[in-house]
């Protein structure tokens, strides 16, 4: 006999048990969330999950009697051929057990639906990267506090007053307590000079006219123009909040050379670097930008999943770079990303035009830019390509610049072990 706990985690009661059942089914699991990432958007990549596991995953052990020893008693009811004592015989054919064939008439089980939540896929996804813990934290946590409007407060300094709702209450008052206005005094003081000035003079009427103005006077002292009461100051309050925005570019030669493993490989990093920039920023924009002999800014699905083919030239995906920023990133507002992602193949004729617009646009413009130089696990060493040995010249020349090669999933990490140096 087992019992199961197989809890929705009410209040994190069941924690034990789902931690138990990832460590079981964790291989399942992980080809899971592989299989997802092939699928996933980039932008999505920070969050949880469903995914489907086989029911022969789930298989829990457990105890049952042997079919070879020990004595059974069973009740036959309607036996009219056997005595107490007499051993029945196995049919030979024909019996009601278990086989491996399937019934055209009966029913089976659907596979497991898991969902795991945000932490539990990024421990995943991040498994095979060898990515610390340090790090993690570090991502989750790299924000400054910076000054918000909070509505209005009755105290403050003098700079924080806002004059528009500070009039705006006096108005008010001043309405709800009467107070004269200058012009219908000047009125009314018009009104008894000329009273005083008729002949014969009408007393009564002066004396009215005395006691009004007496009144709209002690009224006007009364009630102040503004009153303490009516003072209103900004309030702010500290929320911790990326410093500013930003644009990634990513960058991604797709020429016949490119195959799809290259492809996915270079996905991989892209959604490493999207994770890391929207840990530090409000906003990120993610501008794809995939070449053959030419370059152009596409969306997400055509940038991993089209199948056009071609040569190789570089210079002509930096320039459609620089065409976008110039047209809606300025350099002064948005902090510029880049990353890079090929095998190493471009016309030699290109690479001083690509040297030329790196060191002299880009590089200047941007916070960081990665190249990633994929290659076939298979091959047993990378041979010196022609984009490498040209990139090489630049490393030296610029701290924002870093070149990796690449072969598996977990060879991706050393181009962000140097980019989150701040956290070692």
């Amino acid at each position: 006999m087992h019992i199961v706990d197989r809890r929705l985690n009410p209040k994190a009661k069941s924690f034990g048990n789902r931690q138990r059942f990832l460590r079981r089914a964790k291989a399942e699991i992980r080809e899971a969330v592989r299989d997802s990432l092939s699928k996933r958007k980039v932008a999505d990549v920070d969050g949880g999950e469903d995914v489907r596991i086989r029911t022969k995953s789930l298989r829990e052990p457990t105890f049952g009697l042997g079919q070879d020893s020990g004595e059974r008693d069973h009740v036959l009811p309607g036996n009219k051929e056997f005595t107490p004592g007499d051993v029945i015989r196995k049919p030979e054919s024909g019996g009601g057990g278990r086989g491996n064939k399937g019934s055209n008439q009966g029913s089976g089980e659907d596979d497991f639906i898991f969902s795991l939540s945000r932490e539990e896929f990024l421990d995943i996804f991040f498994e095979d990267l060898a990515l610390p813990n340090l790090v993690k934290a570090k991502l989750k946590n790299l924000k400054s506090p910076e000054p918000f409007r909070a509505g209005f407060t009755t105290d403050g300094p003098p700079a924080k007053m806002n004059h528009v709702r500070t009039m705006r209450n006096s108005l008010a008052r001043r309405i709800a307590l009467r107070r004269p206005k200058t012009e219908e005094i000047e009125r009314l003081e018009a009104e008894l000079k000329e009273a005083e000035a008729k002949d014969p003079r009408d007393e009564q009427e002066i004396e009215k006219l005395r006691a009004r103005l007496h009144h709209l006077n002690h009224l006007r002292k009364v009630v102040a123009y503004i009153d303490p009461i009516d003072l209103r100051y900004n309030r702010t309050e500290h929320r911790p909040r990326p410093k500013t925005q930003a644009v990634m570019f990513c960058l991604m030669d797709v020429s016949a050379s490119m195959t799809q493993d290259l492809k996915d490989l270079s996905k991989r990093f892209f959604m490493l670097l999207h994770l890391f920039l929207t840990r530090h920023y409000n906003e990120v924009d993610i501008v794809f930008i995939r070449h053959t002999t030419e370059a152009q800014e596409v969306d997400e699905d055509t940038f991993f999943r089209a199948t056009e083919t071609g040569g190789t030239v570089i210079s002509s995906a930096l320039h459609e770079m620089l065409r976008v920023v110039k047209d809606r990133y300025p350099v002064d507002d948005w902090n510029i990303y880049a990353a890079q992602a090929s095998d190493g193949h471009n016309f030699d004729d290109d690479m001083d035009g690509c040297m030329s617009l790196l060191r002299q646009e880009i590089l200047p413009i941007c916070q960081y830019y990665a190249y990633i130089e994929a290659y076939s696990e298979d091959q047993i060493a990378p041979f010196l390509s022609v984009v490498w040995s040209g990139y090489d010249e630049i490393t030296d020349e610029h701290e924002n610049f870093a070149m990796r090669r690449v072969s598996s999933p977990s060879d991706i990490y050393p181009v962000f072990r140097e980019l989150f140096g701040a956290s070692e």
